[in-house]
């Protein structure tokens, strides 16, 4: 019995956690930012891939994947070796 409980007391957790990730949503733009893409490293993306490769912020797997951006100030993306073009899907 209390192994039952243990189960669903995990899988409650996990669910509130999903649930909170949810509501968080993207990172807002400001007007003196600019999408940056292949400049976020590993779990510090602002939100979605531009491939379809995961669909929440922060849980890019590889630094300086293409598909995933950030919010960066203006006119600084080109030197940081980034890009303002999504990658093609």
């Amino acid at each position: 019995m209390d192994k039952q409980v243990f189960i669903r007391t995990a899988l409650a957790s996990v669910l509130a956690i999903g649930a909170m990730a949810a509501h968080a949503g993207p990172a807002a733009p400001q007007p003196d930012k600019e999408k940056c893409f292949g400049i976020a490293k590993a779990g510090a993306n602002d939100c979605a891939s531009a491939t379809g490769s995961h669909s929440c912020a922060g849980t890019a797997t590889k630094d300086n994947d293409k598909g995933d951006w950030k919010y960066v100030e203006k006119g600084t993306c080109d030197k940081m070796g980034g890009s303002m073009m999504a990658p093609k899907k």
